[in-house]
């Protein structure tokens, strides 16, 4: 999906995992948690049981990042117009309908000014489509394959990289009491013990009766607002219409087809979901929320970038020893000038020495 990414390479950097602490959540209960006075692990172990649930929500997703502000769609190029308008999602508040049965059947909404973009699944087939750009894609999933990432992080999807992060390094706070979207929910707080990383805290709250999240908010370090909070402001349990799980392209709309059922003879996991494509996949270094992952030598060739593309470079980055780089208050990227890009959720300084 086009611009398909309410977080882009921010998230995942946040809270690359390092080993989960399995002593920890090895002998807790995956059941819900209701009227208990639960361990971080019981709340933890509670998630896995929500993978099966149904229903339909909304959920609101916010941003204060510390990134420029462009306006929204503009720019003399396409380029120059995609970019501003990814970077609008990350620095404003946007909401998505949210509606899930089981875990082969989802469809997500995402609304903006005058436009919308959805991914449906049905089992195998999903369906991505833009209103703006009037495209459609459809992809023909292999079997038992995870669904594609929809442009909407969800309060699940941050909590399993969360609960993946949690290592020494870590102190899980004791589960409090909250409520969310009327809800009644665990809230646990995963703070890092290191010095060397962006991320202040993720506090996670999950459904006591589903074990579903239900919010996640993460902090970083010397901020007093949320860096970035997904959280439902409306949730209700129960299978959804059928009839939106069904997609058919708009007459005159424009259709992209991937057949990608016999991806399984090349791979499995997320492999499966790259469309084959081998030797991108980041160098990873560090550990816990120190991670840094690195694209190798030739993966961005600035001297190649148009004038629009360059003048975007040149505001939204700083020239440091090597290259370029932006740090917002949460993750910093270093474009080095061999053409390596280095991400972490720590400062330009650390990616500088690890690209040496």
């Amino acid at each position: 999906m086009k611009k398909s990414a309410w977080l882009p390479a921010v998230i995942a950097p946040v809270v690359v995992a390092g080993a989960v602490a399995a002593p920890m959540i090895a002998n807790a209960s995956s059941d819900p948690v209701a009227g208990t006075n639960p361990s971080a692990a019981d709340v933890i172990a509670s998630i896995a049981g929500s993978s099966d649930a149904k229903y339909s929500g909304k959920l609101v997703q916010t941003s204060d990042l510390g990134l420029p502000e462009l306006p929204t769609g503009s720019g003399g190029s396409s380029l120059e117009g995609d970019a501003s308008d990814a970077l609008g999602l990350l620095t404003s508040s946007h909401t998505a309908r949210v509606y899930v049965d089981g875990p082969d059947k989802q469809r997500v909404q995402l609304t903006q000014q005058l436009a919308e973009q959805d991914l449906v699944r049905n089992g195998s087939d999903v369906w991505t489509w833009d209103s703006k750009e009037r495209t459609a894609t459809h992809v023909t999933l292999p079997k038992d394959a995870r669904t594609p990432a929809s442009g909407a992080a969800t309060p699940s999807d941050i909590a399993k990289q969360a609960i993946d992060a949690i290592t020494p390094s870590t102190t899980v706070s004791k589960p409090k009491d909250v409520r969310v979207a009327g809800h009644d929910a665990w809230q646990i707080t995963l703070t890092p013990k290191s010095t060397g990383t962006l991320v202040g805290s993720v506090r996670l709250a999950v459904d006591q009766q589903t074990g579903l999240p239900l919010r996640a908010t993460i902090e970083a370090k010397g901020q007093s607002d949320p860096a970035v909070e997904v959280g439902f402001t409306s949730l209700q349990y129960g299978a959804p219409a059928a009839r939106l799980f069904d997609f058919t392209p708009p007459t005159g709309a424009t259709v992209e087809t991937k057949d990608l059922s016999d991806a399984a003879a090349h791979g499995t996991g997320d492999a499966q979901h790259r469309h084959g494509r081998t030797g991108d996949e980041p160098t990873v270094t560090g550990t816990g929320w120190s991670t840094i992952a690195e694209l190798p030598k030739g993966s961005v060739d600035q001297t190649a970038l148009g004038d629009d593309a360059s003048g975007l470079l040149d505001q939204l980055t700083r020239s440091v020893d090597g290259g370029r780089a932006v740090q917002t208050s949460l993750v910093s990227v270093y474009l080095t000038d061999d053409g390596r890009v280095l991400a972490g959720a720590v400062p330009v300084s650390a990616l500088v020495a690890a690209a040496e």
